[in-house]
């Protein structure tokens, strides 16, 4: 019964965390406009978020080696996958960032997360109403 009043919030949970991700990986590409050669990365977001509701683990096909440093946040839930972004506009050094791409989906994913907070916001408010029985 609770894993049915909480399983919303477990989806918005993994939504949030992936669009957070997505945000990190747009914002390292402004800042990388001007660097000769860098080359624009972008997170799908719903393969991401299908892979995270299945289950499904994103690992390497070799295991890590024993004395091998574990990476901050690693374990059960690796990053989703990177991939780079189709080149809109050529340039002479390189660089495929197309910063008024960049910028929409910065602004897109924005607006995205704070819905996302608004939902898992709302779920709260309406799992603590029916707790406290009003």
């Amino acid at each position: 019964m609770f894993a049915q009043m909480t399983g919303g919030l477990d989806f918005h949970a993994k939504a949030l965390v992936l669009r957070a991700e997505r945000q990190r990986v747009i914002a390292s590409n402004i800042a990388n406009a001007d660097t000769p050669g860098y080359v624009a990365r972008d997170l799908d977001f719903k393969s991401a978020m299908s892979d995270a509701l299945g289950g499904s683990q994103l690992a390497s096909s070799a295991s890590p080696h024993a004395r091998h440093i574990p990476l901050q946040g690693a374990g059960s839930n690796a990053s989703p996958k990177l991939a780079y972004a189709a080149q809109s506009q050529p340039s002479m050094d390189g660089n495929s960032v197309d910063l008024d791409r960049e910028r929409a989906n910065f602004v897109d994913n924005s607006v995205r997360y704070e819905a996302t907070l608004r939902f898992i916001n709302g779920q709260s408010k309406t799992i603590l109403s029916a707790i406290q029985g009003q």
